[in-house]
Order: C-alpha cells, then structure tokens, then sequence
C-alpha cells in the first residue's frame, strides 16, 4: 500500500509540473496579455507606460526566464498576486475552492450512486421496462446541454414553481444565524447546479454499471452462489456488484477532471461562488497570474482524487492485492 502510495505520488508530480509547464507556455503564447488589459482599461496607454508595465510584471524577461522564475515560486507555495483583484492568488483560490468542491463532489457523489443504483435495478432484467427506462434517461443526459438543463430549471423551479432559490451559494438572511439554519440554505442552494452538474453524469454511471453488472451476472461463481440457495439479493449486491464497481469507479475518477471543467459554466449560470466563475473572470481579464493558479489547482485535485481512485480499487479487488 505505501509503495503504490509513494508510486503515484511520484507520478502526480510529475505530472503536475508538466501541466504547469504547458499552462505557462500555452498562456503566455496567446494573443494579449495584462498589459493590454490594462491600456485598454484606461483608454490607452504611451509606449513609455506600456515599457513600465512589461517591466513591472516581468513580461520583459525571455519566456524561458520567466517560467523558471514561475516554478521557483510555486516550489515555495507562492502563486502570485492577482492583479484585478490585489490579493494573492492563493488566499483568491482559498476563499473559492470550499465552494467548487461541494458542488463537484455532491454532483459526483449523487449521480455515481444513484447511476450505479440504476444499471443495477436494469441489469436484473435487461430486456425489461425497468432497462428500456435506464436506457431512456441515459439518452435524455447524454443529449441534454449543461447551460440549457440549468436554464431550464431555473426557469421551471426558481420562476413558475419558486421552491429553490435562484443564484449564489446563501441568503443574506442566514449570514449570522445558527449552523443548522446555514446548512438548510446551502443545501437549498445546491439542489439546482448539483442536479444541472451531474445529470449528464447519471446516463454514463447507469449505462457502464448496466453492462459490468450484465457480465458480471454471467460468471461462473454467480452460478455457483445460486446453486448454493444465496438469495438473489445477496448474489446481485454482495457478489455481483462489487466486481461491477471496478469500471464504475475507474470512469468516476477519470471524469473529476471533466467534471470539475463544467463546473464553470453550471457556476456561471447559477452565480455559484466557486473557482468556475473564479477562472471565467480571469480570462477575460487575462489576470495571468491567477489562471494559472487555479489550473493548477485544478491539476491538483484531480491528481489527488486518482490516488484515492486507486486506492478504492486496491480495496475493491483482492487480486490487486
């Protein structure tokens, strides 16, 4: 266990500061740059002060310099200032992170139980009404737009049927109250961009747990658990299931990443104070100091939570053991 540990740590570094290093150069290679933000901002700038500006972010100095001067300070936990904002990047990323990773984790979490609950019930019978349902929903989030599905349920429950609140993350009336009244507000805030966030999620957990359950169902010591008089119930959910899950988890980790790139937008439609809207606003304003940290970030966590997705296989399957 602390080999493969040590392994993927290994791994996630490098892997990390390869990331950091494409970021940089990927940004840094793009049309524009702070300085341009700047002198549009103010109407337009002499060549003097754009010389000055250059100079003072250091967008003088060769790339090459600049990126290993970008590395030396990440290697000490510094991430820059924020330009726009006037505060470190890192204290910028603390204050959002909280936020990003509830709704990323809350959309992951009820969308990979609830699908792999689903392709269980059709697996059972997969030439029954149950699995012709699975199938109909799994079509339905696969052909759904995250901005359209958000929109519409703001719409449908923010609007006609005003049950959910419409944007942020609390109301101004529980800042101050007691802890049990804050959590209430936030959940009420959540259902509606956790639900937008991991509905398209929910049609690949049920179609992928579907098919693992499927073949699962059909080996030999499925047979011989049946032959024994285990009840179907225990056969389905103590034998069958936990070698269908091996798929199940290995896509769950895989799709952190694309899960936590569509938290921009389900952020941005919702006004979720999260790194989504975070990051939104730092492209636009080319606030280069702070994309790249929230890309890295970014990168962080989805290492991170590989580990821990190897680690679930280490648990789920013996033979890895």
């Amino acid at each position: 266990m602390l080999s493969l540990i040590r392994r993927r740590l290994l791994y996630g570094l490098l892997l990390v500061l390869a990331v950091v290093v494409l970021d940089f150069f990927l940004l840094h290679l793009a049309p524009g740059s702070i300085v341009d933000t700047i002198a549009g901002a103010s109407g337009g700038a002499s060549p003097a002060l754009i010389a000055e500006l250059k100079r003072e972010y250091g967008l003088n100095r060769p790339l090459y310099v600049q990126l290993a001067s970008y590395i030396g300070q990440v290697a000490r936990g510094n991430l820059g200032e924020s330009y726009f904002y006037n505060r470190s990047v890192l204290s910028l990323i603390g204050s959002r992170l909280p936020a990003t990773l509830l709704l990323v984790v809350s959309a992951q979490g009820w969308s990979m139980l609830l699908g792999t609950l689903m392709g269980v019930i059709a697996a059972t019978r997969p030439r029954g009404l149950r699995s012709t349902v699975v199938g109909v929903v799994s079509m339905i989030g696969y052909a759904t737009p995250a901005f359209w599905l958000g929109i519409m349920l703001l719409i449908v429950f923010a609007y006609l049927l005003p049950i959910f609140p419409t944007s942020g993350m609390m109301s101004i009336d529980s800042i101050g109250a007691p802890w049990l009244v804050q959590a209430r507000d936030i959940a009420m805030h959540l259902v509606l961009p956790s639900f937008t966030l991991g509905f398209i999620y929910l049609a690949q957990y049920s179609r992928l747990a579907r098919s693992s359950m499927i073949d699962s169902l059909q080996q030999d010591y499925i047979r011989t658990a049946r032959s024994k008089g285990v009840s179907e119930t225990k056969v389905v959910f103590k034998h069958a299931l936990r070698n269908a899950l091996l798929p199940v988890v290995t896509v769950g980790g895989l799709q952190f990443s694309q899960v936590i790139a569509g938290a921009v937008l389900v952020e941005t439609v919702f006004n979720w104070p999260g790194m989504g809207q975070l990051a939104y606003a730092a492209v636009l304003r080319r606030d280069y100091s702070l994309v790249l940290g929230i890309l890295l970030i970014a990168a962080v966590v989805v290492v991170v939570l590989n580990l821990l997705t190897d680690l679930a296989y280490y648990w789920l399957d013996p033979r890895i053991r």
